[in-house]
């Protein structure tokens, strides 16, 4: 929903947050600026009080000695001094140390009184009394509205003689006040209104990875897995953006082994299928041939039941073979480790090569390791992976030729001397049922190396290949690989040749 995008509750909270801070400077602005006006004004009052007062105790000063009150006769001196300031000015007031009103002006057309003055104008008289100037602010019953009032002291001498009090309205400090509140409240519309089109750009720049990320999450999850983010950043959602990249990378990896397994299946069943149908035929073929009467010479008979013999072990062949391939293949399968000695293994199984080279005249090379190779293993798995080798090597060799095996305490190299194997055949001669051109005829069921590769994992062994057309074919172990890299087949390209 739009009321749940990310975007619209950044903008949200930036506008808030905006208008917190705004109202914050609003309320610190007028109080500063309060504060500010109210200084100038009591500056400006204490400057013009201050030479009313001076004025005053210059009259004081030299005033005769017998003069009192109001200054005497003639209405001269301190007195008159005092009429004419207060006549003058409106506004001024001056006292005695009783607070009693020496003389008062006049303002907004009223006599002002000792009831007009300041609530607190005790306190004032008091502290001017003490040689301070006092302010007070507050509320005026006479103006109806805030006034200010300052007091100064009239010295006679070293003593204060009298208090003269200036009573002003500030009704101009509140509008100018409210002038420069509209004028913070203009700019900080425009600065808003400024802020809300970064904070829309902002956002729409912060959630643009996101919508994107979330646009492949989607391909994703419709099976799309070659959708990638595309997003190169070196913050969260960089690296966010990278891991969904990655994930997409190995869904799709997986999709193509999956995809492979599949067609696996499939070409197994198909080739399972075919290695069955023949012999199976060949069988009933034979039944039906035998119970019909078909055939009835004795020596013709016995052929048949020889070759019914024949088909029969060899089904019993793929059978066990593909049973052994299933067990091993199963990532539960138990092998009983033990401590052997390889060499022991290899020459045992070399024995038994001999016996079936012997039938073509193949001679067997060996050259084994001058110390024993100490290693953990199932004796009996191990002497089958090296009589399937030796076995194919003695299959696909010629008559009369030689076969060189190699062992030392790194690996074992095999070679024949047989036709070799095309390049395109290399990387599938570990499959199931995948057996070169030149396996044509030679009996086997395509299952050996398959056998083979799969001990030679639980063990921890490589196993490789490398052969070429009319150059024969080398068979490769190398003992105690990392597990990750005997769970590959290798491939090598030398002179033409793949392993």
């Amino acid at each position: 929903m739009m009321r749940r995008s990310i975007a619209l509750r950044l903008m949200a909270f930036f506008a808030a947050a905006l208008l917190l801070f705004a109202l914050i400077i609003a309320v610190v602005f007028r109080g500063l600026f309060t504060t500010a006006v109210l200084n100038n004004k009591k500056a400006e009052m204490l400057a013009r009080a201050s030479a009313l007062a001076d004025t005053l105790s210059s009259q004081m000063n030299s005033a005769s000695p017998g003069g009192r009150g109001m200054g005497g006769s003639g209405g001269s001196g301190y007195g008159a001094a005092v009429r004419l300031v207060t006549q003058s000015f409106d506004n001024v007031w001056v006292l005695d140390e009783h607070l009693e009103v020496l003389s008062a002006g006049r303002m907004m057309g009223s006599r002002l009184s000792y009831d007009s003055l300041p609530p607190d104008a005790e306190r004032l008289v008091r502290e001017v009394f003490e040689g301070g100037n006092p302010f007070s602010y507050g509320f005026s019953e006479m103006m109806g509205y805030p006034a200010l009032t300052l007091g100064v002291p009239i010295t006679q001498g070293s003593r204060v003689a009298g208090a003269l009090l200036i009573h002003d309205a500030i009704a101009g400090m509140d509008e100018a006040t409210a002038q420069g509140q509209r004028l913070l409240l203009y700019a900080g519309a425009g600065a808003m209104a400024l802020s809300a089109l970064l904070a829309m750009a902002l956002s729409l720049n912060f959630t643009r990875p996101i919508r994107r990320m979330r646009t492949v999450a989607g391909q994703l999850a419709h099976g799309d897995y070659s959708a990638r983010t595309g997003i190169s950043r070196r913050d969260e959602f960089g690296q966010l953006a990278q891991s969904i990249d990655c994930l997409s990378l190995r869904l799709q990896e997986a999709q193509a082994a999956s995809e492979q397994a599949e067609q696996q299946r499939r070409d197994f069943l198909a080739k399972v299928s075919h290695e069955l149908r023949t012999p199976v035929t060949v069988l009933r073929g034979s039944l039906e041939a035998l119970r019909d009467g078909v055939v009835s010479e004795p020596g013709m008979v016995r052929a048949y039941h020889e070759q019914m013999l024949s088909e029969t072990q060899g089904l019993q062949r793929l059978v066990n073979d593909l049973m052994e391939l299933a067990r091993l293949q199963n990532t539960d399968f138990p092998i009983e480790r033990t401590d052997i000695a390889l060499d022991e293994v290899f020459k045992d199984a070399l024995r038994s090569a001999r016996q079936l080279a012997q039938e073509k005249n193949i001679t067997i090379t060996e050259r084994l390791p001058a110390q024993a190779v100490p290693y953990s293993g199932d004796y009996a798995r191990l002497r089958q992976m090296l009589l399937i080798v030796l076995d194919n090597a003695v299959k696909f060799s010629p008559e009369n030729s030689t076969i060189y095996a190699m062992m030392d305490t790194a690996g074992l190299t095999i070679t024949d001397e047989g036709p070799g194997i095309a390049p395109e055949d290399l990387p599938h001669l570990f499959e199931r049922f995948r057996q070169s051109p030149a396996a044509a005829g030679k009996g086997g069921s395509g299952l050996g190396l398959a056998i083979a590769r799969q001990i030679a994992l639980h063990h921890d062994i490589g196993i490789a290949l490398d052969s070429a057309p009319g150059k024969g074919t080398t068979v490769r172990f190398a003992w105690g690989v990392a597990p990750q890299a005997a769970h590959s087949t290798q491939v090598n390209q030398q002179h033409g040749k793949r392993v």
